[in-house]
């Protein structure tokens, strides 16, 4: 139960000078430690850390590889959901039209979309948190929270099914687009001068209905807004390419919807998101989500089936056998290294340098919060031994083509146990006594929980 009153320490928790004099001779006693010193004051922790050994190990060769296309680029956004998801889309477009690989689908228009409809979500959470006094759990974590251009995977299935996607070319990039941070602020700024507002009018006295009424208005501007960093979205559009083998092809104008099913169809009612939380608070073979999180009011919530690690990792293995990507969230900055295009367990060893190394457990991770799913991806390839077991993935992933295998990236299998949280594969590749859990009521989670994290 919560008090008044500040914690109180006793007297024996003191840190005292006698036990910095033994820290320092313990210090000063073992050579290792001021060679360590020696080189961390001058050279990143992690490069003095780099294991040599295992970097001579790293081989962007797998024994099963999908095709690709070029990396692309999300630059200073938190769009990688985005762009993992449109990543898989483009290559059924590429197949669809015979198009060459550097062929993208527009993560603006999906943006601007699912921006706006995040505005709407927030002004309907403020209405259903009216009565939650300031400085609640639950106030804070919605205010602090009104929008960003991070997301889920079932935000993007919101987005797709209501508005469609679009060639790049038909919505290109803009300076805001591709540098988030001061269009972002301007909409969280704004979007809680309207959460005040609301709260004030409910104090005054007024209805639901009355302070529904008043969000049009409050949309409009958002919309305006987003037109300004992001341009118009287009509503219909003429299309025409030339495509790898220099054949011209024009259609009729089209919708985006009708671009999507004409060009991308990928059947989003097909796709199942499973994740792997082995917290004992959670468990599993049952079914999830969270409270407050999500972009399109009436839109699918976010529904989360909780696996045995062996159960996700054999689904994706299974669907990439059979030519076709895996979208995946995953704790990126763990054991990585960027220009290498590595996650390895064994990449770094910090044990060497510090004495000893930190050894939680993946649950231990989660429950004390240096764990999180922070990044979306795509596995484009495995590599089996000769029993059929993954020793490490290829990975697509949205930094440009610098680092690694022109963009890609390698990760090691042990890596994958470790901080792999999530993939979304087709309904045939999860165990059918599964598929029944799907239909069931999904238990709620606070909108804090790690697993609410975005990618």
């Amino acid at each position: 139960m919560a008090t008044n009153t500040l914690p109180t320490f006793p007297s024996e928790g003191a840190l005292r000078l006698p036990q910095i004099d033994e820290m320092q001779k313990a210090f000063e006693a073992d050579p290792r430690h001021r060679q360590a010193m020696n080189a961390v004051c001058v050279t990143p922790v992690g490069k003095v850390a780099q294991s040599r050994r295992a970097t001579t190990l790293v081989d962007h060769t797998f024994s099963h590889q999908l095709p690709e296309g070029k990396a692309t680029a999300q630059k200073s956004s938190g769009r990688c959901w985005l762009f993992a998801a449109l990543n898989t889309f483009r290559m059924a477009a590429i197949k669809s039209m015979n198009l060459s690989d550097d062929f993208e689908l527009s993560q603006s228009y999906t943006m601007f979309w699912d921006q706006l409809e995040k505005a709407n979500y927030f002004l309907e959470s403020v209405l259903a948190t009216l009565d939650e006094p300031v400085g609640s759990r639950l106030f804070d974590w919605v205010v602090g929270h009104p929008t960003s251009d991070a997301g889920q995977w079932h935000m993007l299935v919101n987005v797709v099914r209501k508005y469609g996607v679009v060639p790049k070319r038909v919505m290109p990039e803009t300076e805001s687009s591709s540098s988030t941070g001061q269009m972002n602020y301007q909409l969280v700024y704004q979007l809680r001068e309207y959460a005040c507002r609301l709260r004030q009018a409910h104090a005054a006295g007024a209805s639901v209905d009355d302070l529904r009424a008043m969000k049009p208005e409050m949309l409009e501007v958002i919309y305006r807004m987003l037109c300004i960093h992001l341009g118009e979205p287009p509503r219909e559009f003429a299309w025409q390419w030339r495509d790898k083998d220099k054949q011209f092809h024009r259609e009729a104008v089209m919708t985006p919807q009708e671009f999507y099913q004409r060009h991308v169809a990928v059947d989003l009612d097909d796709l199942i998101c499973l994740i792997h939380c082995p917290q004992p608070a959670k468990r599993y073979n049952a079914l999830y989500t969270i409270k407050f999180l999500g972009n399109v009011v009436g839109g699918e919530i976010i529904k989360y089936l909780n696996v045995e690690l062996d159960v996700m990792k054999r689904a994706a293995i299974e669907q990439i056998k059979d030519g076709s990507p895996v979208w995946f969230g995953c704790d990126v900055g763990k054991h990585l290294d960027r220009d290498l295009g590595v996650l390895d367990l064994d990449l770094f060893d910090y044990g060497l340098v510090y004495g000893l190394a930190p050894e939680m457990t993946k649950a231990e991770r989660l429950d004390y919060g240096h764990s999180v799913m922070t990044h979306a991806m795509v596995f484009t390839g495995v590599d089996l031994d000769d029993e059929g077991k993954p020793r490490k993935w290829r990975v697509e992933n949205s930094w440009g083509d610098q680092g690694g295998d022109k963009g890609f990236l390698l990760m090691t299998n042990a890596w994958f146990d470790e901080y792999n949280y999530e993939v979304v594969v087709h309904r045939q590749y999860v165990p059918p006594e599964l598929l029944p859990l799907l239909d069931t009521e999904p238990i709620a989670l606070e909108p804090w929980d790690p697993m609410g994290a975005l990618a």
